[in-house]
């Protein structure tokens, strides 16, 4: 599965990110003192080029004083409310492990 860093799912989870910050009248900088980082990680991730794994979503939260379980909700409300499959995400294709046919690796001897 390919990373979801630049789907149309992560820039409705950006999105609300950044409003519910927005909505408390905080600049990057403020929340990025509450979290105890420098306000470039707040724009990182407010632009999506950098990740939070769940623990960070939920400090972030916290200091933004939103209960996670509610925001989870909501973020899935949103995303429910606009689907479009993203091609990214669709099935693939295992590979037959008593396919015998050969690839090019095997072909170039590697």
């Amino acid at each position: 599965m390919l990373k979801s860093l630049h789907s149309r799912q992560n820039d409705v989870f950006l999105g609300l990110l950044r409003s519910k910050r927005e909505a408390q009248r905080l600049r990057q900088l403020d929340l990025a003192i509450r979290l105890g980082r420098g306000q470039a990680t707040v724009s990182k991730v407010e632009r999506g080029t950098r990740r939070l794994d769940v623990v960070e979503l939920w400090s972030w939260l916290n200091a933004l004083e939103i209960d996670f379980v509610t925001f989870t909700r909501e973020l899935d409300q949103n995303l429910k409310g606009s689907p479009v499959p993203d091609p990214r995400f669709r099935a693939t294709r295992c590979k037959d492990p008593t396919d015998k046919r050969r690839t090019r690796k095997d072909a170039e001897g590697r």
